[in-house]
């Protein structure tokens, strides 16, 4: 049974990784995100049924409108495998347990700020906030041990990342400071630092491969909010596992 149900939430995962797609590209440009219809951005025309099945319809199209053939970028069907491989994955891990409403919620978050920020370099407020206060009421409904620590995870993660836009002077965006508050709304502290550390150094190596492929120098920008939601997704499921390596190195 577990595995039908593994499939299912792959499944369900398929399903609302194509609506946070359209959450992710709509929300930053202040459009609603249910009128008008999914349409092709070049030609304008309304997608049918047919063209809407996640990534099913992107490979039978071989990538391209069916309407004026202008390509499909390739990040709506990754953003789809990725939230389908990932709802999957919380179930296999937490199981049918209240932890996994948090998760879904918190891997819903980071596929949308992904979307955004590769799209726009842009992380909404409109979409932090409403799973910000989702989240203080799920920790404390279903909280972290202790209890405080989600509260203190989510002031370190603000303070730390507003202390490195001041002291950049500007080299930290102001979204990537309020993701990492209710990052540790979600993680806790040990973790929320951990995300931190594991997001500069996703971060880097993102950084120069896109340097150097694009050749234009040290100044070309890079979003960084892909690097902390994959760091984030880490640090969720793997961070024990990883604070208990740490330790042993240096016990």
């Amino acid at each position: 049974m577990s595995i039908v149900w593994i499939v299912l939430f792959f499944i369900y995962g398929l399903i609302f990784g194509s609506f946070f797609n359209v959450v992710g590209l709509r929300v930053p440009k202040k459009e609603s995100i249910v009128s008008p219809p999914s349409h092709c951005p070049n030609c304008n025309r309304k997608l049918g049924p047919l063209d809407l099945i996640p990534v099913f319809s992107y490979i039978a199209l071989r990538g391209k409108c069916r309407g004026c053939g202008n390509k499909i970028s390739p990040i709506y069907p990754m953003m789809e495998l990725l939230t389908g491989a990932l709802f999957a994955f919380a179930y296999f891990q937490l199981g049918f347990s209240k932890e996994l409403i948090i998760a879904i919620l918190f891997i819903s978050l980071l596929v949308i700020i992904t979307v955004s920020d590769i799209s726009y370099m842009l992380i909404p407020d409109k979409v932090l906030l409403p799973f910000a206060i989702a989240f203080l009421i799920l920790r404390w409904l279903i909280p972290t041990t202790p209890w405080w620590d989600s509260l203190l995870g989510a002031a370190v993660g603000f303070a730390v990342l507003f202390l490195i836009a001041v002291v950049s002077k500007g080299g930290m965006g102001g979204g990537d400071i309020k993701l990492f508050f209710v990052i540790g709304l979600v993680l806790g502290t040990m973790n929320t630092l951990l995300t931190l550390f594991l997001a500069s150094l996703i971060g880097s190596i993102a950084g120069i491969y896109i340097v150097m492929k694009t050749g234009k120098g040290r100044k070309t920008p890079v979003a960084f909010g892909p690097s902390i939601a994959l760091a984030a997704v880490i640090s969720y499921f793997f961070g024990a596992d990883f604070v208990e390596w740490y330790q042993q190195l240096f016990i």
